[in-house]
């Protein structure tokens, strides 16, 4: 079982835009990638490409 250390808050930024839309979080440790997902965008208004931020 994970510990709840070892999950941290990340920020997930549209590529066509730039827009800071979606706070979620994720396991480092099971996850070590950068999250990618499409997620709705309400300044494009369309479902767009969404990648976790560089902090």
């Amino acid at each position: 079982m994970a510990k709840k250390d070892d999950r941290v808050s990340i920020t997930l930024k549209c590529t066509e835009c730039g827009e800071e839309n979606y706070l979620t979080s994720k396991n480092k440790k099971a996850n070590p990638d950068r999250l990618e997902k499409m997620k709705y965008c309400p300044r494009c208004q369309k479902k767009t490409l969404h990648k976790e931020k560089k902090k």
